[in-house]
This record gives C-alpha cells, sequence and structure tokens, in this order.
C-alpha cells in the first residue's frame, strides 16, 4: 500500500476538482488553482497558456455534468514543492494519457504544467 503523502493527495484534489464541470465553468475557480506560469500541451497539440485556458473553459456553454472518467491515477513527490501526476482520461469517447506537474507556491499546490497525449485502445 502507498504510504500516506500530504503533498500527493493535495495535488490529487486540486487535479481532480479541474476535472470537474462546476470547476471548469468557473474562472475563479479554475484561476485559484492554476500557477502564474501554468501552461498546457492539449491533447489537441495546442499550448494553452493559463490566460488562455481560463477563456476557453469560461466560453464553454455546456451544460453536460457528465464526469471525465479517470483511471490510474498515481502521483510522486519529486521535491519538497514539486509533485508530479500521472494518470489516463475517457470522455465523450476520447482517452489520454496525462502528465501534470503542481508547484506549491505561497503555501497552496498550483498547477504548473500539464500535458495530454491522445490514445487508442489499441495503443495500450
Amino acid at each position: 500500500m502507498p504510504e500516506h503523502n500530504p503533498a500527493v493527495e493535495s495535488a490529487m484534489e486540486g487535479e481532480l476538482a479541474l476535472l470537474t464541470p462546476k470547476v471548469r465553468r468557473s474562472p475563479e475557480r479554475v484561476g485559484a488553482l492554476l500557477h502564474p506560469d501554468f501552461h498546457e500541451f492539449g491533447a489537441s497539440g495546442r499550448h494553452w497558456s493559463r490566460a488562455a485556458i481560463i477563456a476557453s473553459l469560461a466560453a464553454t456553454t455546456e451544460t453536460d455534468d457528465r464526469r471525465v472518467a479517470v483511471s490510474a491515477l498515481r502521483g510522486a513527490q519529486l521535491a519538497p514543492d514539486l509533485v508530479h501526476l500521472t494518470y489516463d482520461t475517457e470522455y465523450d469517447g476520447s482517452r489520454a494519457h496525462r502528465s501534470s506537474l503542481w508547484r506549491r507556491t505561497e503555501g497552496r499546490w498550483l498547477l504548473y504544467f500539464h500535458q495530454a497525449t491522445p490514445f487508442s485502445e489499441r495503443a495500450t
């Protein structure tokens, strides 16, 4: 059984919150979880800045409250203020391997970097 690690658990809580429709629709809530220097390479291959991802999520008019299916969520604390998470997601028929770096900044764990790589059933 993995040992209890509050840093990894905090990063996981933040990561899972960012996947919920209620948080994603709120620029304030998303912004509160993203590091000021956040950036992402999305499953589409697009590079996202912090401002661009917040604006894109806020502009989503979808009222669908289906959650993203998450599996194989794992985390490791790489340094006192750095946690690495990996997991897989499935939503609306699309699957992706995901990797996130969370940095403790001013006492809070914030998402610093995220990357999603699409995959199919054949590639697993």
